[in-house]
């Protein structure tokens, strides 16, 4: 495993690469909301057994930086992975994206479809608009960072938690010291206000029924924070769409069901190569 950083577009973006010598697929693993790569520690040794793998870490979160010049929007986010991903030469590659980082891979495929196979969009975040103006406007204030660490620290790492998973006799002190990892270095609270500021409003119908990547969705039948409704939704506006639905499971999916979903890709990439999928 390889684990560094690169410089692109004024910050950097800390990923993990495990590369295979003869991979069947290339996978790359984006992360959702206030979280990081971790998300991802029980998906990556079962994906990486046969594929290579890449996890990025989503600035300002993880390990990334937290420029303060950085431009959080989705549309830039995804134009600097690509740049990340040509400089690796990765190819062949499946966008895996869990809750916002599906957002993030779905703007990918608007973006740049000749990179991908497929794109596997795990509980993802959609049809979000933009910011309402208010907290746009507060964004700039000098203290409004400050006010944004104050609701994360309000909230809690434990609440936040509860409310992802189905199971909560699965959270454990790993768990837990894995999800307040990125909240460590203060200046992640600035950057949030940042991305509040920068963030534009989710791809809309119209874009959405213009990508014609291959997209395997995959939801969790409990899911409290993206519900099942969206990705019955993003099943109808996707051209060539599949939709799995885990029982007993919540938002965390790859924390939760990680062999369940990795078993769904690779029926899915199996039906995709015989021709199975339109």
């Amino acid at each position: 495993m390889l684990n560094d950083k690169m410089l692109l577009n004024g910050n950097d973006f800390y990923y993990e690469y495990y590369p295979h010598p003869t991979p069947k697929q290339s996978f790359v693993l984006l992360h959702g909301f206030l979280s990081s790569s971790f998300s991802f520690r029980k998906l990556i040794p079962l994906l990486q057994k046969e594929n290579t793998v890449l996890t990025i870490d989503l600035p300002p979160f993880g390990k990334s930086g937290k420029a303060k010049k950085f431009i959080y929007s989705y549309e830039n986010i995804a134009s600097t992975i690509i740049l990340l991903l040509e400089k690796l030469s990765i190819q062949q590659i499946v966008m895996v994206g869990h809750s916002m980082g599906g957002q993030i891979c779905l703007n990918i495929a608007h973006q740049r479809p000749d990179l991908l196979e497929a794109v596997v969009l795990l509980c993802s975040s959609s049809y979000l608009p933009k910011m309402p103006a208010k907290y746009v406007y507060a964004s700039h204030l000098p203290f409004f960072s400050h006010f944004v660490k104050r609701y994360l620290e309000k909230s809690g790492v434990e609440k936040n938690l509860n409310n992802v998973v189905y199971e909560k006799e699965m959270i454990d002190d790993a768990m837990r010291d894995g999800y307040l990892e990125p909240f460590l270095n203060k200046d992640i609270f600035y950057s949030l206000a940042r991305m509040i500021r920068d963030r534009e409003g989710d791809l809309d119908e119209t874009l959405l029924k213009t990508i014609n990547t291959p997209c395997l969705l995959i939801w969790g039948e409990a899911d409290k924070v993206v519900p099942l409704s969206i990705g019955q939704r993003l099943q109808g506006d996707l051209p060539h769409s599949e939709l799995h639905i885990l029982k007993q499971a919540g938002h965390l999916i790859p924390e939760e069901k990680p062999e369940e979903i990795v078993a769904i890709i690779e029926q899915y990439l199996q039906k995709k190569e015989n021709g199975g999928v339109g």
